[in-house]
Parts: structure tokens; C-alpha cells; sequence
């Protein structure tokens, strides 16, 4: 289906997983969409179980964890062609597109192109996937801050700009997400700055899914259990006093 004029970009955050925790917005954008470029993540693998496809194209530019990745840049191309065409185009992202989806460079290629580009929020695994298990992130007398934070770059790397020292002087609640294989790095730096090894700890795979699996311990043991349990991505892990609710 083409347009005489140039058609829309919708970035929409599909959640963390099943398909009815994609908001009514974001289901709107999809069913006018044209176009739809999915991720992995989310509930990329659901859109023609529960949307009617027909007449649309659907066009998967996942990024893989350490595998197959489509490139930032050919995304944001596939954009603007597909909108000067005059295609209404939706961008299904998991979780929420401007918390480490990198929304907003897709938004940027789309508004350089002088193309009409809108943002439909999502459910962020940083929050929805610890609650799933059971943990809150925040709990009044017990925590009034959370943090959340990239694991995909190790403590000490040259581009990463996480200060995890200053994490572990912080108090409140660390979130971290994409820090599968980084996690004996992370929890050793969090460590060595004075956080203590029996600071609760929780990890969750695949939450809000029906693959979901969650463990339960302390900030010491975490890297051996995420070992021994083959704890894979997506996973997002809690470290804080909340992650001992569940248990308590």
C-alpha cells in the first residue's frame, strides 16, 4: 500500500514479552501500520498470531545477543525508505524504545529525512520482568531509589560509561540489564567497592514469558548460580535488599 505523500514512523514499545502487555496504543500503530520492523524481543514472535498481517510487510532487523545484529544504521535507512515511499511505518521495539532501544537514534535518521516521527511508550524490562518474580524494585522502608544499567560493556572497559563504584556507594536498587555474560565482571567490581557479598541478589530469564525462570541469592553467589544454572539472554538481574522480598 503506497501513499501520494510521504508517510509516518511510529516507534512503539512492545513490553517485555507476551502480547498483552503491548499498550492500546501500540496495537493501534501496528494494525495502521504498513510496515512493521520487528526486534527479538517483545512480542515480535506473536504479531501474526494476534494481528492481521495481510497487506503488510514485515520485516525482521533483529539484533541477536553476540549473533546475527542488523545494523543500526541499515535500520534507520529501511525507515526513511519505507516513509518517503509513503508507507505508514511501525518500529515494534521490546520493552520501552528509549530505554537502551535505541529509539531515539531511529528517531533522529527519521527527522533528518524530514519525516513525521511519534513514540509510543512500552513496559520496561528494567521494572515489569523483576516483578514477575516477585520483586519490587522500590519498597517504602526499604528502598526509595533504583538504578538501572547496561551490563553489555564489562567494568573497566574503554567505551563503557557506567561508574560501578559509585553504583555500590549509592544505596537503593540495581537493575541490570544485558549483563549476562559480563556478570562475574559486575559483581566483582560492585564487590571490591564495598557492597556487601550478602546484598540479595535475583535474576530473571525470559520474565513475563512462558519460558520464565527466576533464582534467588546474594551478590557473591550470583555469578556462579547464573553459571550453573545457564542462565541465558535476555535475563535482567536485581541486587539489592528488594531482591529478598519474595523470600522473606
Amino acid at each position: 500500500m503506497t501513499h501520494g505523500t510521504s508517510g509516518t514512523v511510529t516507534l512503539v514499545g512492545g513490553g517485555p514479552g507476551g502480547w498483552d502487555l503491548l499498550t492500546i496504543r501500540g496495537l493501534r500503530a501496528l494494525e495502521a501500520a504498513d510496515v512493521i520492523l520487528t526486534d527479538h524481543l517483545g512480542p515480535a514472535d506473536q504479531v501474526e498470531e494476534f494481528l492481521d498481517t495481510s497487506g503488510k510487510e514485515l520485516i525482521d532487523v533483529s539484533k541477536l545477543p553476540y549473533g546475527r545484529q542488523v545494523a543500526q544504521e541499515r535500520i534507520n535507512g529501511l525507515l526513511v525508505e519505507h516513509a518517503l515511499a509513503g508507507r505508514n511505518v511501525a518500529r515494534l521495539k521490546g520493552g520501552d524504545p528509549y530505554v537502551f532501544g535505541r529509539g531515539y537514534e531511529e528517531l533522529q535518521a527519521c527527522a533528518a529525512a524530514g519525516l513525521t516521527c511519534s513514540v509510543v511508550p512500552g513496559v520496561t524490562s528494567a521494572v515489569s520482568v523483576p516483578a514477575a518474580a516477585g520483586v519490587p524494585v522500590t519498597q517504602r522502608g526499604v528502598t526509595h531509589a533504583f538504578t538501572v544499567v547496561s551490563g553489555h560493556l564489562p567494568p573497566g572497559h574503554p567505551s563503557s560509561l557506567v561508574d560501578w563504584p559509585a553504583l555500590a556507594r549509592v544505596g537503593g536498587t540495581i537493575v541490570v540489564i544485558m549483563g549476562v555474560r559480563n556478570a562475574h565482571a559486575i559483581c566483582g567490581e560492585l564487590l571490591a567497592a564495598g557492597l556487601g557479598g550478602g546484598t540479595p541478589a535475583a535474576v530473571i530469564q525470559e520474565g513475563e514469558t512462558a519460558a520464565q525462570r527466576a533464582f534467588f541469592t546474594s551478590l557473591s553467589e550470583l555469578p556462579d548460580v547464573m553459571e550453573r544454572e545457564r542462565v541465558a539472554s535476555p535475563a535482567v538481574y536485581v541486587i539489592g535488599e528488594v531482591a529478598g522480598l519474595a523470600h522473606a
